[in-house]
Formats: structure tokens, C-alpha cells, sequence
């Protein structure tokens, strides 16, 4: 292609162009630069591919990592967006599982090396050769890069791809797809439910998932924060009791009190507070992904027997199940909902926790 605006895929220049789509997105040229309108290529219709035109995409915490390349991955341009929710617009030859018309979802990756002993046993999430990230990640057939949801349409592998339920509003059911499965996964995989204490760090678009999920499951939810203005409404997601981390004394009754804490911060903060509220065999989960490295006293770790662990999403499987478990349960992300033009002022009140509790992008708003 010749317009500058236009991404150039990888793949050698004699490379047919036959079936490609050119479609409008929002990306980020460099790690200081500004989101803004950018064209990308869509590849031509494989036999199990789906075209999907997008209608919302979440705004993930992560897609501001990438977008500054605070963990030192991002390739530019980078168009973020793994919180999808679309309508099939045409389908490959050979695909089953869905047909033109109906609503879908993709999340956080799009495809695995689907042979490794992982992705064997349905944990393609945790691929040995790496899974295929929705954006800012090299197609494992053709090489080129991965763009995500901030666009007008994906084409994606079908088995990538997530059954949606009319039971709930599309645009809240968009965060399911990595705030949602993020804190679904590791309270199933630590089997929490009725009996169990639960503490919940951070109250924000993980957060407030955590929270729903543990209430849901049956466990006894404490919200642990530093803000007090928080209680309100972590006890209208669910929430049954709120800790301040700043008070000494409350911190000092809850010593040795909880079975498993959901850590979702993002940014720097102490680990080793946490580990003195841990019961024997406790764990920390860690599915918040600070840009900078932690330290953890071993000896925190020792007296109990603790452990401190780290999370990634679920796999397809796992996510088709949470998804059913919502539609069931009436399960959804509390949402704002922006245009696209608005995105640079979203990422900068992330930035200040003001949202509550999840940019949602209304994808008819890129014109």
C-alpha cells in the first residue's frame, strides 16, 4: 500500500492482496505519542476465520502499559483493544461454530502453537512457544503483526473465539473478556467458594470483577484499600466486610485471616503487607502486572507456609465457561462508555483511578 496511513504487513511485497480489508483504527506510533485515527490491513478470510465487525471494546489497563512499552514488548504501531465484542460479518469455508450475524467475542489472544503439552490440555493461555496476543504480537501463519479491538472490524480464528449470550447488554459483557476471566481463572483454579475468606486488593476494573465473582461463589469478601471512600461501593458489588491497609490495628486483627487475596494493582506497592494477612497455606494471586519488579521477604513466605503466585487469563475453555456463568447469574462489568475520540483523556483518568469501573469504547463513534 502506498498511503502512509497504512500499516505495512510483514509478509514480502509480491504477497497477493486478494480478499484484504482496509479498516479505520486508533493507534499509538511510538511510546510517547498520543492514540490517534490510523488505517490498518485486515488479512483476506481463512478457511476457519471469522470477519467481525466491532461494536465495543474495554479499555484495559494493559493497553496502556503496551501503548507506552512499559514492559518492553509493544512494536509500533500498536492499535490496543482485547475486549471485543463484534458481529460476524462473513465467515471462511470451513468454519462451524459461527455464522454470519452472530454477536462474538475475542479477548486477549487469538491464537496458540496448539501442540505444545499446554495447549494440549486446554491451557493454551499459558502456551510454551507463547500464545498470540490480540494486538502487538506476530501471526503465527503469515508473521505480520496483530491489531486490536480499536478498530472497525477483526478477522480471527473461530476457535479464538467466544459464544455470547442475549441474556446480557453487549457492552458491559465486554470487560468479561480479560477482567472478567482474569479473576474468574484463579478463583476457580484456588477452588474458593463457601467457607472461604477472600480479600480483594484494588478496587477497579479487575477489582470490582474479583469482588462479584467471590460473593457469587459464595466466599466471604473482604475489600482491602487504601481509600475509605471506597466501602460504598465495594459493598454494593458484594463486598461483605472493608479494611483500611493504612489502619495498623485493623491490619493487626486480620493477621493470619484470609485463605486466598486477589491482588489487582497495577502499579508499585508492598507485597509483604498482604502475606502477614495470609492464614497457613494462604496465597497471594497476583493478576495486577506492575512495570516494575517486586520484593518479597522469603521469610514472610516461610512462616506459614504462603505462597505467592501469578495469574494470566483463562484459556478459551475456561472463558466460554465464565461467559455461560454470567449469562447465568446476570454477571456484568459496571461500565462507562466513551467515543474513541476520548481515549487519551481515559487512559490519563485510569491513570488516576476515575473510572468506575470499566472504559467501554462504543466503536460506532470511529467514523
Amino acid at each position: 500500500m502506498t498511503d502512509a496511513n497504512v500499516a505495512s504487513p510483514t509478509q514480502s511485497p509480491s504477497a497477493s492482496r486478494a480478499g484484504r480489508s482496509v479498516t479505520r483504527a486508533y493507534a499509538a506510533q511510538s511510546s510517547t505519542s498520543p492514540l490517534a485515527p490510523f488505517q490498518i490491513e485486515r488479512r483476506a478470510l481463512r478457511p476457519r476465520d471469522v470477519q467481525v465487525e466491532i461494536l465495543y471494546c474495554g479499555v484495559c489497563h494493559s493497553d496502556i502499559h503496551m501503548a507506552r512499552n512499559e514492559w518492553c514488548e509493544t512494536i509500533y504501531p500498536v492499535v490496543p483493544g482485547h475486549e471485543i465484542v463484534g458481529r460476524v460479518t462473513a465467515a471462511g469455508d470451513d468454519t462451524t461454530k459461527f455464522r454470519v450475524g452472530d454477536t462474538i467475542g475475542v479477548g486477549v489472544m487469538v491464537d496458540s502453537c496448539r501442540q505444545c503439552v499446554n495447549c494440549r490440555k486446554g491451557l493454551e493461555q499459558y502456551c510454551i512457544k507463547g500464545a498470540v496476543g490480540t494486538y502487538s504480537a506476530h501471526d503465527l501463519v503469515s508473521g505480520e503483526i496483530t491489531y486490536g479491538g480499536y478498530s472497525k472490524q477483526i478477522v480471527v480464528d473461530e476457535d479464538y473465539a467466544l459464544t455470547l449470550s442475549d441474556k446480557l447488554p453487549p457492552a458491559a459483557v465486554a470487560p468479561l473478556l480479560c477482567a472478567g476471566i482474569t479473576t474468574y481463572s484463579p478463583l476457580r483454579h484456588w477452588k474458593v467458594g463457601k467457607g472461604h475468606k477472600l480479600g480483594v486488593v484494588g478496587l477497579g476494573g479487575l477489582g470490582h470483577m474479583a469482588v462479584k465473582f467471590g460473593a457469587a461463589f459464595g466466599a466471604e469478601v473482604t475489600m482491602l484499600s487504601t481509600s475509605p471512600s471506597k466501602e460504598k461501593d465495594a459493598r454494593r458489588l458484594g463486598a461483605h466486610k472493608f479494611a483500611l491497609t493504612t489502619d495498623p490495628e485493623r491490619m493487626k486483627e486480620l493477621a493470619g485471616y484470609f485463605d486466598l487475596i486477589i491482588d489487582t494493582v497495577s502499579a508499585k506497592h508492598d507485597y509483604n503487607l498482604y502475606l502477614g494477612l495470609l492464614a497457613t497455606d494462604g496465597t497471594i494471586a497476583c493478576v495486577g502486572i506492575p512495570p516494575t519488579p517486586a520484593q518479597v521477604a522469603i521469610s514472610k513466605l516461610g512462616a506459614g507456609r504462603k505462597s505467592i503466585a501469578g495469574s494470566s487469563i483463562g484459556s478459551i475453555g475456561e472463558t466460554q465457561e465464565m461467559l455461560d456463568y454470567c449469562a447465568e447469574h446476570g454477571i456484568v462489568s459496571d461500565i462507562e462508555m466513551i467515543d474513541i475520540a476520548n481515549i487519551n483523556e481515559a487512559y490519563d483518568r485510569i491513570m488516576k483511578a476515575d473510572v468506575r469501573y470499566r472504559f467501554v469504547i462504543d466503536m460506532a463513534s470511529l467514523a
